[in-house]
Parts: C-alpha cells; structure tokens; sequence
C-alpha cells in the first residue's frame, strides 16, 4: 500500500482465464523507486518472470498510469501499456495520447492488469473502481472504428465526453507481431505489438467511464510552483508555444523540411539520405520524390480542418485532416489525426511515395485495423526492395509490391491485418521474420527486431546509438537526441559528431523514463527540465527528492528493463543497427550527409562505459547499486565478461 499524493493505490489484476479479478494496493517501495507507469509497469512485467512466450496465456499484459496522470500537470493525459513483446522478445512499453489514460485514474484505478487468456472474446469494462468482464463476441473481426461506436453506445457514456474506449482490430485478433492498441479512433499504443498480445488473450477492449476522482497534490504549493514554472518554459518555447511554436502549429510533421534538408531523413529503405539525394542519384525512378508535398507545412496549408487535444495540454499538437480521394476508381472521402512525421515518413518517402491524400488513408486504414504506421511502412518498403531483389519471387503469387504503388499499399495493409495470403502473412511477422524467411537481412532496417524511425544515423549520430541501445528494439523515443541535434535543446550540438553521443544518449534516455513513469508526454521535454519535473512530482506525492536522486530513478528504470533484457539473452551483440548505415554495409550518406557513415562501435563503447555495463549487460553491482532486487543474477560482475543468462 502506498499513500503518496497523485496515486488512487488501487490496481485491478484481472485472469481472463477463469474471469476473476482482484484487487490491490501499490507497493510503496516499489512506487517510490519506480516512480509509475513505465516503472511501474515494467517492474510488474518483470516479477511476473522473463520466461514467458509473448502470447502465452502466463504473459503480463499491464495498462499502467503515473502519479501525475490525469492531474493539473501538463501534457499528463498519457498512459504506458507494459508486456513481453512479440515482435522483439525483449520487456517492451508503448504509451499513447488523449483522454484514456486520464479517465482510468478518474475511475479510481492506477493500473489494470491481465493475465491469462478467456476462451471467448471479451472487453472489460471500468467505472468507479470496479472492472467488469463482458461478452465481445458480437464485435470481434471489426474494425477499432466501429468497435469504438459499437461499444460507446452499449453502454451508458458518451465517448468522448466521460468514456474512452481502448481497442485492436484485426491486426490484433490475427496476432500481426506489430499490432496496436488504440485509443479513441486514432491514438496508438504503436510499437512493440501491444495489440498482439491483446488478441491472443482474447481481449477485444477496455472501455472506461470515467467519474470524478481526480487526484490532488500532496504538496500544493509546491506542486503550483512547478505547474506554473512548466506552463511559463512551454509558453516562451519556440516549438511548443501554444498557437506559435513549431509543434503547435505543424504536429510532429513540422520535422518533414527540416530533416530532409539535412539529409538525415531515410529515403527507399534508407538506401538514400533524402528525396533529394534519390532524385539525384536514383536512375531508374518512377518520378521524382518531394517530401514537402506531405510536410506539416502543406497538410496545414491543405488539408487541415481540426486541432484537437490531450488532457492538460496547451500545446494541441494533434492535426485532424479529411481528404477525398480515388482509389481504384473508388471514391475515398477519410476524416482522421493525425497526420504524423513518422507515420507519413514510413508510408511516404522511405516507401518511394509522396501522395499526400493516399498517405492519409493508409494511416487511417492502419488505425481501424490497428497495426504500427511506423513498422508497416518499414515493412513496405523492405518488400518493394525484395521484389526489386526478386526475393519474394517464391512468395505467393510472385509479384511482390513495387516501389511507390500506393494504390496495392492501400490494399496490403488490410491483406496484413487480416493475414490474407502468403505474402501478407509473411509481412506480419515483421522484419526479422522476413529476412529470416527470404535471407535477407541485409535490407531490413530494424534494431531487435523493431523498425527504426525517421531519422538517419548517418546524419544524426545520436540516434544511431539511440536505436542500437534502446531496450524496446529500434526506437526514436527512449533518447530523442534529435532535440539537442536539430532543434538545440537543451543545447545545440553537431549531428555529425559522433564523440559525446553515448553519454548524450544516456541522459536522454533516463530523462524519458522518468517522463514515461509520471506519465506524461516526451513533448514537455522541449522546454521543460529535471528541475520542473523534481517540483511536479515532489509536490504531487508530498517526497522531497533531488533532482539527482530523481535522475537515478530514472536511470533505475532502464537499467531494470536492460536487466530484463539480459535474463531473455540480450547482450551488446544486440546493441546494433541495420548494416547500410555502418562502413561495413558500403552505403554512405549523400547530399549534406555525403560520405557519413554511423560510427556505432566508437559510441558503444562510451555508451556502456558511462553506463557501467559489460558489453550490453548490467553488472550485478550495478544492480545493487541502484537497488534492484538481483534474483538470479546476470553472471556479470564488474571486469568479467558477459555470461549466459541461466549461469
């Protein structure tokens, strides 16, 4: 039990198996080490042992908030989803936007865990502190559309208003290794195949009314301090001031122009480092690529009809378009948000395509069928190298998809969802499982697994580590490096420098853990600091911590999911990147980038040096050292060499 300010100390564990739930306090240790949510959820996944078959019925699957969640705070409306994950065996987190996160608190709940798996499709369903299992049978095979209204009117709320509902659609219920949970039509728990785990449980949504428990600050005057201190550095910031600042004007996608005049922006599977630079260099293109066409600039400019927003948050980077479009002679008129950078990114340029309104439809047909936008379009463009390669000529019907085909994009993502022939169901296995089906390891751009974003390490050096250090597979938003590499928070530093990116790189991923446990969104890190963040917390929960002592637990947090990591298997030999980015692949940067190659080993070696880790895995001092519980052990210790997990 704990009484900290910000928590409701109440957690349902829910056996889908046999439809039990219980309930139970948080501990207090474990909240004060492990802050919540991410933390919190992660050390939940971690109890439940690393012995688990990621759709097994023993797998966790944990919908956790933090201590801030749904409070004043700003940007505090988000909520971690913590499981084993399909795609990459490794301890996994994904969070998402809106209102569900904030709406779980209000009815009384801290997390909601499950476990097992029912035998037919169910939802739960939450309102003051109780959690009901119901019959999902009737919208089981839908799309999260119309599940989403299906079940707003089943029961008596208003989605919305004072309901939320979270759920998967096909791609969930057909276990594709990168499906979805989502939120509210159009926000995702994207990567990691959350949503696949959902399914084999056979759990179709979670649906909860909210009521009017609204956690209030241990520490009020504290805590107003550091709510009015945030406002004031999100206000006077050129990328989150409200109505001015650049995520507030473009969403995420203000990033298109910017990356691609660097050439740090993967083009055609990362084989290029811009549209640019494939205009120049690509031969045998279709057309010419302009990445401008789907930038924030041109959807603001064109297409743009609504900015809603998340609980508490000024910023309203949220940018809801509606397009009409022919697809197939068919008339396509989509209404949906958002209009993300990575979203349009993967679907668009690294995919050979820059047709702004079909984008729109592949991100709104991957958020009814719920799958990743990012890892789909990875998956795309991978396919269209293999079908160039003849790789796939074995694979079903043997015409694979070509670079840029929109129209047969369109069509795949359902054919995906849905496992709808050879080809398709190839697709949903991931990257890893295409190169190991095809031998073609040398075309997949993923990290344990899980795809990279869209920033090119041969032109942001930060990231490369990034992605090869993060401990959910290739991912942007463990240490966003671009923000002092591009935008210059909290300082500016060059992207094509390699030395100093380890450390760099650290700090900004336990900066994110503790940001991902109050939970409130990474974007408050474009402005606000640890000394916002020390005055938020201590004034919610009533502690008194430091500002270091805020960072080790942050810190505390990665280190328990490398640990994790380590027990499945994981050592440095996982700490990589896909090999056209290293000199070893031959593939050097162009335009700006020319000739840069990700100098990976050089900053692994800072990286592991600064963190106190033995060739990618956590010494058993360390462990105790940040006050872990050791268990079994990595059979590392200080000066050793890494050993097998079941040493």
């Amino acid at each position: 039990m704990t009484d900290l300010g910000g928590f409701q100390d109440h957690v349902a564990r829910v056996d889908l198996s046999s439809g039990d739930v219980n309930y139970e306090g948080i501990d207090d240790e474990d909240a004060k080490k492990y802050i919540g949510a991410r933390g919190l959820g992660v050390k939940y996944v971690f109890d439940n042992g690393t012995d688990v078959d990621p759709m097994g019925e023993e797998n966790l699957l944990a919908f956790m908030n933090g201590p801030l969640t749904g409070t004043q705070a700003v940007m505090s409306g988000r909520i971690a989803i913590c499981t084993k994950s399909p795609l990459t065996g490794t301890v996994t987190d994904s969070h998402h936007g809106g209102w569900s996160g904030a709406r779980l608190k209000w009815s009384g709940f801290d997390g909601l865990l499950f476990e097992g798996r029912s035998e037919e499709p169910v939802y739960a369903y939450i309102e003051d502190g109780e959690v009901e299992l119901r019959d999902a049978s009737h919208v089981w095979g839908k799309g999260v559309h119309e599940t989403i209204d299906t079940l707003g009117e089943e029961v008596e709320g208003n989605v919305g208003k004072n309901l939320s509902v979270m759920a998967i659609g096909q791609g969930g219920e057909n276990e594709v290794k990168y499906a979805c949970i989502m939120n509210e039509d159009d926000r995702a728990s994207g990567r990691g195949g959350t949503g696949c785990v959902m399914g084999s449980k056979n759990l179709k949504a979670v649906v909860v009314k909210s009521g009017t428990k609204m956690p209030k600050p241990a520490d009020q005057e504290t805590f107003m301090e550091g709510h009015q201190q945030a406002m004031q550095v999100i206000q006077e910031s050129d990328v989150t001031a409200p109505n001015e600042g650049g995520l507030s004007m473009y969403g995420t996608n203000v990033l298109m122009n910017i990356t691609e005049e660097m050439d740090g922006h993967p083009t055609k599977n990362g084989k290029y480092t811009s549209a640019i630079s494939y205009n120049e260099h690509e031969e045998d293109r279709p057309k010419d690529l302009d990445a401008e066409r789907i930038s924030g600039e041109n959807v603001r400019e064109n297409i743009l009809v609504d900015e809603p927003t998340c609980h508490s948050c000024p910023v309203a980077c949220k940018k809801e378009v509606e397009v009409q479009t022919q697809h197939k002679g068919e008339e396509m008129n989509v209404r949906m948000e958002s209009f993300e950078y990575e979203s349009a990114w993967a679907l668009g340029t690294n995919s050979a395509n820059d047709d702004r309104d079909k984008i729109a439809v592949m991100i709104d047909r991957c958020n009814d069928v719920g799958i990743d936008t990012i890892e789909v379009g990875n998956i795309m463009a991978m396919a269209m190298e293999l079908t160039e390669r003849g790789k796939l000529d074995d694979v079903g019907d043997g015409d694979g998809i070509d670079w840029g085909d929109e129209e047969e994009m369109i069509e795949m993502i359902t054919k995906v969802a849905n496992r709808d022939g050879e080809l398709a169901d190839l697709l949903a296995e991931g990257q890893e499982g295409v190169a190991d089906a095809v031998d073609a390891h040398d075309s997949k751009l993923s990290v344990k697994g899980q795809s990279i974003a869209a920033y090119d390490p041969r032109c942001m050096k930060g990231m490369g580590i990034g992605y090869a250090t993060s401990n959910r597979g290739a991912c942007h938003l463990r240490g966003y490096t671009p923000a002092a590499e591009i935008l210059g928070i909290p300082e500016k530093v060059d992207p094509y420098e390699y030395e100093g990116k380890g450390e760099l790189t650290a700090t900004f991923q336990d900066l994110h853990a503790i940001s991902d446990s109050f939970d409130i969104c990474k974007f408050n890190a474009f402005a606000e600091g640890i000394e916002e963040y020390v005055l938020q917390y201590n004034g919610m929960t009533g502690l008194d911590v430091s500002e270091d002592e805020l960072m080790e637990s942050g810190e505390r947090v990665y280190n328990l999911e490398r640990y994790y990591n380590n027990l499945v298997g994981f050592d440095g030999a996982d700490d990589s990147l896909p090999e056209r980015f290293l000199e070893e692949g031959g593939n050097p940067g162009q335009g700006a980038s020319e000739g840069e190659y990700c100098e990976l080993d050089e900053m692994k070696e800072e990286y592991y040096e600064h963190r106190g880790w033995v060739d990618g895995v956590v010494p058993d001092e360390k462990l105790d050292d940040l006050g872990i519980d050791i268990g079994p052990g990595t059979g590392v210790s200080t000066g050793d060499s890494p050993a097998p997990a079941d040493d």
